[in-house]
C-alpha cells in the first residue's frame, strides 16, 4: 500500500477539490477530507487519510510534518504512532479553519490567492506529545474542528514509523485487540526448548476476523512493535528501503482508495511497493533473530535452542486482511544447563569403553601420573564416526572426526591434564573404547590399513569354496576369518546393522571359524594376503568376517562379506 506525497500541483491533480473520493465503509467521507489551501504551506507537507495506516521514513534531525481536517466539532478522533528501529518526538496540534474552509459551504472553490490569506502560519494549540520508542496513541471522543498538524522527529537516527489516523475509532478497530491478560506465559523450560502460551485476541475469537500470531526469538531484548522486528530483520527489504534525499516518498497508495492513478508520476518518483509482514523482497535475516507465524495456535514449542542460555520472546497478533499488529507483552526465559555428567577418569595404556547417546557428549580425563614427552590417544569408533577434541590445561591440541581406528600422538607437558570430548553421531548411538598411554611402545590397537574391505573372487568361486583377500599392514598381526551361513533374502542393510567393530572373535559361535594365520609385509605395496574358504554348501550364501588382533588382545573386525557359492558346477 502507498501514500502518495508529493507537491501540490500533483496532488490537486488527483484531488480535485469539485470530486469526492470513493466513500469507505462505516466513514462519513465530509468528516474528514483533506483540506489544502496554501501551496507554500503544505509544499513538503503530507496528508493523512482517513482509516488507513501509512508507513513512512525519517532522516535524523530532519523533522516531517503532516496534515488532516476534522470539519465538524465533537467528532471521535484516534492517532497511533508505531516507531520502529528509533525512538521519536512527536506532537498533535490544531488550529481552527476559517469559516469558508467550513463544510457547510458551497459554491465553486475560491481562488488559491484568495484563500492563502485565509490560514494561518501558527503552530496552533498543542494537544498531546511524546517522546521515546513506544507505539502511543491519542484519543479523544469529541474532538473540535480544525487543521490537525502531527509533527515528528527522530535524533538517534534514520529511521521508519508508521501513521494511523480515523475518526470512527469505535467502528474500526484497526489493529487486533490484546486479551485482559496480555502476558506471554512460560509452561515449559527444558535445555533446548521453551513451551509458550498466551490468550487468544478477542478480535480472533468474538469478532472472528482472520488473525495468526506471529513469535520473534532473540538474546537480546523484547520488541514493542512488529515493524521493530522487521527493521531489525532486514536493511533492504522494500519497506525497509530508504528514500533517496529530493524525492517525495509515501508508501500510501490513492488508487487503493479510489483516486485515480497517475502512472507516469509513479514511475518518475519510483514508488516503493509495500510487502506484507512474512513476504519480504529480499530478507537477510540475522542468526540471533528468528520468527514464525504459527496460524490461530494459542501454544507453541520453540525448539534447537542452546542450553544454559537467556532468549527473549515476542507475540504479536496480526490481522491478515489488514497487516495490522499487536504486541503482546514479551517475556523472557533462560534454557537449562547441559546435564552434568559424571566425567571419566583414563588409567595410563586401559582401554576404556564409552556408550554415547545420539547427539550426546561425554567427557574424559587423563591425569599421567608421571611427567611424560609424549602422550598417545588411540581411539576405536565401532559404529558412525564420532567427533573428538583433546585440551591440555585448557588448551586446545586436537579436533577431529574419527571412523575406525585412528591414534594420536601429542607433545606431552609436565604435570599436565588432558579433557577429551567425545561427541556422538546424529544417526544414533555411538560405542567406542579409547585408550590413552605415555609409553609410545604399549600399543592395545592393532594398526589397520586405509582399505579395510574384503575382496571375493568371482572367478574362483565354486559350489563349495570362495577365494577372498583383504590387506595388512607392515606389523605382524593375527588375523582370523570366520563365515556364518545367512538367508539368501540377506541384504545390506542387516548387515550394516552387524557392522558393530568392536564385537570381537570371542562373541562368535566356535563352528564359525575358518583359521587363524600371522601376517606382515614391510613393502606396503605388497601387504595383500588371500585365503580359500572350503567346505561350503552349493548355492547358498555366508557372510565372512575378518577380524585383526593386536598385541594386547584387543580385536577390530574389516567390513562383511556377503558372498554366495555356485549352485552348479
Amino acid at each position: 500500500m502507498l501514500l502518495l506525497r508529493c507537491p501540490l500541483p500533483l496532488l490537486l491533480l488527483l484531488l480535485p477539490l469539485d470530486s469526492k473520493p470513493q466513500k469507505l465503509p462505516t466513514r462519513d467521507e465530509e468528516l474528514f477530507q483533506m483540506q489544502i489551501r496554501d501551496k507554500a504551506f503544505f509544499h513538503d507537507s503530507s496528508v493523512i487519510p482517513d482509516g488507513a495506516e501509512i508507513s513512512s521514513y525519517l532522516f535524523r534531525d530532519t523533522p516531517k510534518r503532516y496534515f488532516f481536517v476534522v470539519e465538524e466539532d465533537n467528532t471521535p478522533l484516534a492517532v497511533t504512532v508505531t516507531p520502529c528501529d528509533a525512538p521519536l518526538e512527536w506532537k498533535l496540534s490544531v488550529q481552527e479553519l476559517p469559516e469558508e474552509a467550513s463544510g457547510e459551504g458551497s459554491g465553486d472553490p475560491e481562488p488559491l490567492e484568495q484563500q492563502k490569506q485565509q490560514i494561518t502560519s501558527e503552530e496552533g494549540t498543542e494537544l498531546f506529545s511524546y517522546k521515546g520508542n513506544d507505539v502511543e496513541y491519542f484519543v479523544s471522543s469529541s474532538s473540535p474542528s480544525g487543521l490537525y498538524q502531527l509533527d515528528l522527529l527522530s535524533t538517534e537516527k534514520d529511521t521508519h514509523f508508521k501513521v494511523y489516523a480515523t475518526t470512527t475509532p469505535e467502528s474500526d478497530q484497526p489493529y487486533p485487540e490484546l486479551p485482559y491478560d496480555p502476558r506471554i506465559d512460560v509452561t515449559s523450560l527444558g535445555r533446548t526448548t521453551v513451551t509458550l502460551a498466551w490468550k487468544p485476541s478477542p478480535t480472533a475469537s468474538l469478532l472472528r476476523q482472520p488473525i495468526q500470531y506471529c513469535i520473534v526469538i532473540n538474546k537480546e531484548h523484547n520488541f514493542k512493535s512488529l515493524c521493530a522486528v522487521e527493521a531489525k530483520l532486514s536493511s533492504d527489504d522494500a519497506y525497509m528501503m530508504a528514500p533517496k534525499p529530493g524525492l517525495d516518498f509515501s508508501p500510501f497508495d490513492f488508487a487503493h482508495f479510489g483516486f485515480p492513478a497517475d502512472n507516469n508520476s509513479g514511475k518518475e518518483r519510483g514508488f516503493l511497493k509495500s510487502s506484507k509482514f512474512g513476504q519480504q523482497t529480499s530478507p537477510k535475516p540475522r542468526v540471533d533473530l528468528h520468527r514464525v507465524c504459527i496460524g490461530n495456535k494459542n501454544v507453541f514449542t520453540v525448539s534447537d535452542l542452546k542450553p544454559d542460555t537467556q532468549y527473549y520472546f515476542d507475540m504479536f497478533a496480526v490481522n491478515t486482511n489488514t497487516n495490522t499488529s499487536t504486541a503482546y507483552v514479551g517475556t523472557f526465559a533462560r534454557t537449562k544447563e547441559e546435564a552434568k555428567q559424571k566425567t571419566v577418569e583414563l588409567k595410563d595404556g586401559k582401554v576404556t569403553d564409552v556408550f554415547i547417546k545420539r547427539k550426546g557428549v561425554k567427557f574424559i580425563r587423563f591425569s599421567p601420573v608421571s611427567s611424560h614427552q609424549k602422550v598417545t590417544f588411540s581411539i576405536h569408533s565401532c559404529l558412525d564416526a564420532v567427533q573428538i577434541q583433546v585440551r591440555r590445561d585448557g588448551k586446545l591440541l586436537l579436533s577431529q572426526s574419527v571412523e575406525g581406528v585412528r591414534h594420536f600422538q601429542l607433545r606431552g607437558k609436565a604435570k599436565a591434564k588432558y579433557l577429551i570430548r567425545l561427541k556422538g553421531s546424529k544417526k544414533g548411538a555411538s560405542m567406542l573404547k579409547i585408550l590413552a598411554t605415555t609409553r609410545p611402545n604399549k600399543q592395545s590397537f592393532p594398526s589397520l590399513p586405509e582399505d579395510t574391505r574384503i575382496k571375493a573372487f568371482d572367478k574362483l568361486r565354486t559350489c563349495s569354496s570362495v577365494t577372498v583377500a583383504w590387506l595388512g599392514t607392515q606389523e605382524r598381526n593375527k588375523f582370523c576369518i570366520y563365515k556364518r551361513e545367512v538367508d539368501d533374502n540377506y541384504n545390506e542393510e542387516q548387515k550394516k546393522r552387524e557392522q558393530n567393530q568392536c564385537l570381537g572373535p570371542d562373541t562368535r559361535k566356535k563352528s564359525e571359524k575358518v583359521l587363524c594365520k600371522y601376517f606382515h609385509s614391510q613393502n606396503i605395496q605388497k601387504a595383500v594376503t588371500t585365503e580359500t574358504i572350503r567346505g561350503l554348501q552349493p548355492g547358498k550364501s555366508y557372510l565372512l568376517d575378518v577380524y585383526v588382533i593386536g598385541h594386547g588382545g584387543h580385536s577390530v573386525k574389516y567390513q562383511s562379506k556377503l558372498v554366495k557359492t555356485r549352485k552348479f558346477c
